[in-house]
């Protein structure tokens, strides 16, 4: 284990999130907010425990995929410890379980709040919280690797396999730093698109910053009680747009923009994602349409409660609580279904259960033809091994921990539902579950051992499970 690289690469990454954390102090500042300077405060704590750690390179740089994904994992849990620092020296959020557990919950994107009104909150922190979920959308690796060329690319690229969601990682550049370059152009295009088009339909800038932030990072945090319920329905089409747009796989604009168009529209987990939106959204419409006035309003809230969560993204437009069984049964599978790989979405992820699927017809048929020779092909390609395996092992290791984390805070005492959705909303990066965790509840009544295992849930669900899983075992500190 090389621990020298892994402290270097930590400092790397507290100096990155003083930088971060400037920008909630300026907003403080433009609001005349007097807790403008706990965040300059934690920026300068962060820069100078960054630059300790740093200050000179580790004579050996290589980075094996054991130190990659301990690297990953460390780093996610340091910035989350310092980032929940402002909200306590700001009495925002006063203990600092729950500071932790709101700053976990935006940088894995989950948007689970332990906050029953957010509007009394200040300016600067209902940035951060926001802003959060954008450094966690992308990966805080992926934006430091498309600035700072940290090591060699095999050793980048060990840090983005850690890092990014899906179950296989390539490059679409030979090099990494040029890949990482071209997804963070991508994300930061999206943003602001999103903000130009919020603002030209009467959103304010501060408003716009804030909801972009969290649509296009699939987190969910909201700067309103009621999320998005009260914006204008033209405001929530753009949202819920720019929601489904954000659980693409970026490899699919980067064909786009490079005028691969039949490569982009020839990915198969992309046909599967909007076909699954659509269908979902037009059960759901049906079964829900006695609820709303008009037509038009219920495909709004249909298509807008689908493209949330099968994104994790967690905005709400209505209490989809009060919706009938169907329509809650079928949000609840969206859950586990989540986005493509490589967005910026949650959850299982489109292509890992197509390869499931397509695992479990090449078992039946081979029982059907025992001397029949099959691959699974995605795309016109052959899977390889490994990622079959990958895939295989992940969907175990999630059910284990699905299953574990749900016995654990049933010590709560609180019902199934609750504390099921509870540990599938947290688990999959989602924010709102059913009953006393739906969309107009929130996270505060669990308790802080309950609270710690959700909190390990998001970090396990934003990070693919394996770095977790690694830090967590003892073969891995020891020496080879």
């Amino acid at each position: 284990m090389n621990y020298w690289i892994i402290l270097y690469i930590l400092g790397c990454v507290l100096k990155f999130e003083s930088g971060f954390l400037l920008l909630p102090a300026i907003v403080g500042l433009l609001y005349q907010e007097g807790n403008a300077l706990a965040y300059f405060a934690v920026a300068a704590l962060c820069l100078i425990l960054g630059m300790l750690l740093t200050h000179k390179k580790p004579v050996s740089t290589n980075l094996y995929t054991r130190e990659g994904f301990v690297t990953v994992a460390l780093s996610w849990i340091v910035m989350s410890i310092f980032g929940a620092l402002p909200f306590v020296l700001t009495k925002d959020i006063p203990s600092y379980v729950d500071a932790l557990f709101e700053t976990i919950s935006g940088f894995t994107t989950t948007g689970a709040s332990i906050l029953t009104e957010v509007e009394p909150l200040s300016h600067a922190s209902l940035f951060w919280r926001s802003f959060s979920h954008w450094i966690g959308g992308m990966g805080v690796f992926v934006f430091i690797m498309a600035i700072l060329p940290l090591m060699g690319g095999g050793s980048n690229m060990n840090l983005m396999k850690a890092e990014s969601p899906g179950p296989s990682v390539s490059k679409l550049v030979p090099h990494a730093k040029d890949t990482a370059k071209i997804l963070y152009g991508l994300y930061l295009a999206m943003t602001v698109t999103e903000v130009v088009l919020l603002r030209l339909f009467g959103m304010t800038l501060f408003d716009a910053l804030t909801t972009a932030f969290g649509t296009v990072g699939t987190g969910g945090f909201g700067i309103r009680n009621d999320s998005l319920a009260g914006y204008s329905p033209a405001l929530q089409n753009i949202v819920t747009i720019f929601m489904i747009l954000s659980g693409v796989n970026y490899t699919a604009y980067f064909y786009i923009l490079s005028r691969k168009i039949k490569e982009a529209f020839c990915m198969e987990e992309i046909r599967w994602y909007f076909i699954l939106i659509f269908a979902s959204a037009g059960v759901i419409a049906a079964n829900i349409r006695s609820l709303y006035p008009t037509l038009r309003e219920t495909l709004r809230h249909a298509f807008f409660q689908v493209g949330s969560i099968i994104t994790t993204t967690g905005f709400a437009t209505t209490d989809f609580d009060l919706w009938p069984e169907m329509s809650k049964c079928i949000l609840v599978v969206l859950m586990f279904v989540g986005a493509c790989a490589g967005s910026t979405g949650g959850g299982m992820k489109v292509s890992r259960l197509l390869i499931l699927f397509k695992t479990i017809r090449k078992e039946l048929l081979l029982i059907i033809h025992p001397r029949e020779v099959r691959k699974i092909r995605m795309d016109g390609r052959s899977v390889e091994h490994e990622v079959t395996r990958a895939s295989n092992v992940f969907l175990v290791i999630y059910f284990v921990v699905l299953l574990l984390s749900t016995l654990l805070i049933s010590v709560d005492e609180y019902n199934f539902t609750t504390n099921f959705t509870a540990v599938v909303s947290a688990l999959n990066n989602i924010g709102p579950g059913l009953d006393l965790v739906g969309p107009t509840q929130n996270f505060s009544i669990f308790s802080a051992f309950s609270k710690f295992i959700l909190m390990f849930d998001m970090l396990a669900g934003r990070l693919e499970l394996f770095p977790m899983m690694i830090l967590m075992m003892p073969a891995t500190w020891k020496r080879r």
